[in-house]
């Protein structure tokens, strides 16, 4: 089992960062792939960017890539999300999820087995 907690969400101008945190509980951390996702009103969850268990392998959404990056700290348990040049469709509640899949980079949501409660991003234009 994984408990998984986001924070690090808040309000921000466009064009400004955030940096997102999840907290996993438990000994086995290091061998999730872990992976952020998003929601935006009336919007369908969505893929934003993907990590490797060791950490070596990265994967991102198309809408993100290059201003956004995602690394991980086996040691302390967390995962980070830096979100640069922030846009207002970037808007949304973002999750962090951990799953073990035969994929290297899970990238859908049912390759996740477990989910933060989210942390609401919004970005003001």
């Amino acid at each position: 089992q994984v408990q998984l907690v986001e924070s690090g969400g808040g309000l921000v101008q466009a064009g400004g960062s955030l940096r997102l945190s999840c907290a996993a509980s438990g000994r086995t951390f290091s061998t999730y792939a872990m992976g952020w996702f998003r929601q935006a009103p009336g919007k369908e969850r969505e893929f934003v960017a993907a990590i490797s268990w060791s950490g070596h392998s990265t994967y991102y959404a198309d809408s993100v890539k290059g201003r956004f990056t995602i690394s991980r700290d086996n040691a302390k348990n967390t995962v980070y999300l830096q979100m640069d040049s922030l846009k207002p469709e970037d808007a949304a509640v973002y999750y962090c999820a951990a799953g073990r899949s035969t994929r290297l980079l899970p990238y859908r949501s049912y390759e996740y087995n477990y989910w933060g409660q989210g942390t609401q991003v919004t970005v003001s234009s």
